[in-house]
């Protein structure tokens, strides 16, 4: 069991990379990973069932991804959408098009040549993948672009004192984000042997979750950089899930559970590692509520 919690976890993690990327550099709530990992899945399953090399596959999943997370930018930049509703609007449309891409609600790929039919054990495979994207990540995030990627979710005006264009920045950051989530749906259909039209049900979420719990539980270790964080904290929410199926509840509470985890671990960590409440005698000060205190 713990093995598998491990392999699960450290694909999750590479899908956590790519919420990372969202949500906290860029401060942009993508809502279309749900249909991005997906559509990894799809286009995985659906060439290595007609024998295509399954790294091969695997890439252009990756690429899927990154152009599923374009259509996002362009609804948010150049048709001035929220960035909320552009993602909705894009997981909606993506969904068709997982249909349609898959031909069916689900492909199997048992007995199918996939990236672990070799000598090497699965958790290993998964591994060389996981650090392989983080460290080019990490590398990414050190140069020039990188760094203006960073500026874009913080500094919008110093992106633009610079001479680029923030819209490039944006575009850019969405389609790494959304290549690396349709990169874990691609290798957990592999893992899993099936592609499954609601597979991508609360990805989301359950990268959110792997980030909070990650840099909450984590957080005094400030030599760790960011991606490990998610990837520890990817594998850490899998381990949280395993447990509370195991003491008993069912599998269909597991929605129920992860949306539990954030919210516990979002009321204590959100105020300095205490649980604070909002108290009804907030005191006001200059006309404002100041309901936080």
């Amino acid at each position: 069991m713990w093995l598998s919690i491990l392999e699960q976890g450290l694909i999750f993690a590479i899908m956590a990379q790519g919420v990372y990327i969202t949500y906290r550099i860029l401060d942009f709530p993508d809502m279309s990973v749900d249909g991005t990992f997906v559509l990894g899945a799809s286009v995985a399953a659906v060439f290595i069932s007609n024998g295509m090399n399954p790294y091969l596959a695997t890439l252009l999943a990756f690429l899927a991804g990154m152009l599923g997370g374009s259509l996002t930018a362009l609804l948010h930049i150049k048709f001035n959408i929220s960035n909320i509703l552009s993602g909705i609007l894009v997981m909606l449309g993506i969904y068709s098009i997982n249909l349609r891409v898959m031909g069916r609600p689900n492909i199997p790929l048992f007995n199918k040549n996939t990236i672990f039919n070799h000598n090497l054990p699965n958790v290993v495979t998964i591994l060389l993948i996981v650090l392989t994207t983080k460290i080019l990540f990490d590398l990414f995030i050190k140069t020039k672009l990188g760094f203006l990627l960073r500026a874009t979710g913080d500094n919008h005006q110093l992106v633009t004192s610079l001479g680029f264009n923030l819209s490039v920045t944006k575009l850019l950051g969405l389609m790494i984000s959304n290549g690396l989530v349709a990169l874990s749906g691609a290798i957990m259909a592999q893992y899993q042997g099936f592609s499954d039209i609601t597979m991508g049900t609360g990805t989301i979420v359950m990268g959110l979750a792997a980030i909070i719990l990650g840099e909450s539980i984590f957080k005094t270790f400030k030599f760790l950089k960011a991606t490990t964080l998610a990837t520890l904290g990817a594998i850490l929410y899998k381990g949280v899930i395993a447990i509370v199926l195991n003491l008993g509840l069912p599998p269909t509470d597991l929605k129920l559970i992860t949306s539990l985890i954030v919210i516990v671990i979002l009321a204590i960590y959100s105020k300095g590692g205490k649980l604070v409440f909002k108290t009804a005698n907030a005191k006001n000060k200059g006309g404002v509520s100041l309901a936080s205190n």
